[in-house]
């Protein structure tokens, strides 16, 4: 595979602010592919993905207008782990195809982030095409408060969809660049450490 811009690999548990650092650094005129976009695209009425869906798990998770049924697939996924594995399955290698295919159409992005919520839970899948990995940390307590107050979800709820995001420390394990935004950070803080990895990147060759 031939590539021009460096790819970026960005990820983060739900709540740790790795949305509002791809929209900064799309800001700073950075293309930004969106792994949960491109699933959502590919689950819409008639997305790619439906033919596949509807085979592996019947028209329970199927909408009228032939869109996954994201509330009986949460349910379905929380009673049944298997669940979760069998979709991604169907999902992830669409996904990636897609990203890559996008990539390798940007000639003009220094660098492109691959924004990726679930990059270390498929690490293997993704590490041989990034050239970093940037995980947004912080930490879980944090992580809960946020997701209240941005969601209104229960505790209980918020703690059952950690429970099937990769860890803290594992995350951290395969980063080569953290930008932490837990306890004490203001935007500007995380902005500024955000800036000058964009910095770091834009310097770096692939």
């Amino acid at each position: 595979m031939s590539q021009t811009s460096l790819f970026i690999g960005l990820t983060g548990g739900i709540g740790s602010g790795k949305t509002t650092v791809s929209q900064y650094l799309a800001k700073q005129g950075i293309e930004v592919l969106d792994a949960d976009q491109i699933s959502r695209q590919l689950t819409a009425p008639n997305g790619l993905a439906m033919d596949q869906i509807r085979e592996v798990f019947g028209d329970t998770v199927i909408t009228p207008e032939n869109a996954l049924d994201r509330d009986a697939m949460r349910t379905l996924v929380f009673s049944n782990p298997e669940v979760k594995q069998r979709l991604e399955q169907i999902i992830h290698p669409l996904v990636q195809q897609e990203m890559i295919s996008q990539a390798l159409r940007l000639h003009h992005s220094p660098y492109i982030i691959f924004d990726i919520p679930l990059l270390i839970e498929s690490i293997n899948r993704y590490r041989p095409l990034l050239n970093r990995i940037c995980v947004v940390d912080c930490e879980t307590e944090v992580q809960i408060e946020r997701v209240k107050k941005r969601n209104g979800l229960s505790e209980q709820t918020i703690r059952q969809i950690l429970q099937t995001q990769a860890s803290r420390e594992t995350r951290l394990l395969y980063a080569d660049d953290v930008i932490y935004n837990g306890k004490g950070i203001s935007l500007d803080k995380l902005q500024e450490q955000a800036y000058n990895f964009h910095i770091q990147w834009l310097n770096m060759k692939p």
